[in-house]
């Protein structure tokens, strides 16, 4: 009896670092906003606790969906984007091809570039005054005149895209890379050796044995490009006319740009039942399909 209890309090022991570490940075904030979310916190001293207003308020307004669906297109795009040309660029470092190494080196650039600085020089690349594109296209006889990207809707969404997955495809590039070299090099030997051609064996061979990996990079960047606030708020805190607010934006505008916390953390428990959704469906999709592998 004796030592089973010391076992228990050692096991508790080892696993204290970690619980406080939840209680104190996970749970505590969170319980904090979900208990916000139900009153009129403000600027003004003291708050009242309102019941379900600020919710209502937010999906009663026409706006709000029109967030949430800019939300999910913004992210669809760039979390495709970044996985398919991740899965290129992992295939063609893959390759047995001469200077591979300074290949691989090229692409770590805007991963190891601080996000502030990187996302500043696409701002001013967007210029249509003096930016390097629209003076290219300027040059090439394509535009007439100056364009300035960051200045009307449909552009500013796709630039904040392509500055997203700029910064993000080179650790998608580098984690596919790593699942590839894992794969024995015997199953493609084998299948060379049958006559299978490139395209076969990676349809048949590298995509099956890298779908753990693929499913666990696009929840991972799923989950931060749904979050992401740097790229568009330095671009262009989500304007023009609201064409590039996301749901992240629209939280800090409405919490620290309004000053209205109550409905500020409304928003962020809505953005955090979204993240919920995703992880679930995420280890739906592990559990279905280790129990394919196991059959």
């Amino acid at each position: 009896m004796t030592s089973t209890r010391s076992a228990t309090l050692f096991a508790l022991a080892l696993l204290a670092p970690a619980l406080l570490y939840i209680l104190v940075i996970v749970a505590y904030p969170l319980v904090d906003t979900i208990i916000l979310s139900f009153t009129n916190a403000s600027l003004r001293p003291g708050y009242d606790f309102i019941g379900w207003a600020n919710y209502e308020r937010i999906f009663g307004a026409g706006n709000f969906t029109e967030v949430i669906v800019r939300t999910f297109i913004w992210t669809f795009f760039s979390v495709s984007l970044k996985m398919i040309i991740g899965m290129a660029g992992a295939v063609l470092l893959n390759a047995a091809i001469p200077g591979q190494i300074v290949f691989r080196i090229l692409t770590m650039p805007p991963w190891i570039v601080p996000m502030a600085i990187g996302i500043f020089m696409w701002g001013w690349m967007y210029n249509g005054q003096f930016g390097m594109i629209s003076g290219l296209l300027q040059n090439f006889g394509i535009t007439d005149g100056p364009i300035a990207w960051l200045a009307y809707g449909e552009t500013a969404f796709w630039a904040t895209i392509i500055t997203d997955v700029w910064i993000g495809v080179p650790m998608v590039t580098i984690y596919f890379l790593a699942a590839m070299q894992s794969i024995p090099r015997d199953l493609h030997e084998a299948a060379w050796t049958d006559g299978a051609g490139r395209f076969y064996r990676f349809r048949r061979i590298t995509v099956p044995l890298m779908v753990p990996a693929i499913i666990t990079m696009s929840l991972l960047s799923l989950i931060a490009t749904f979050n992401s606030f740097d790229i568009i708020w330095i671009l262009t805190q989500g304007g023009p006319s609201g064409s590039t607010t996301t749901m992240i934006i629209d939280t800090y505008k409405t919490a620290m740009g309004s000053r209205r916390y109550g409905e500020g953390a409304a928003r962020a428990v809505v953005i955090s039942l979204f993240v919920t959704a995703f992880c679930i469906v995420y280890f739906r999709a592990v559990r279905k399909l280790q129990q394919g592998e196991a059959k």
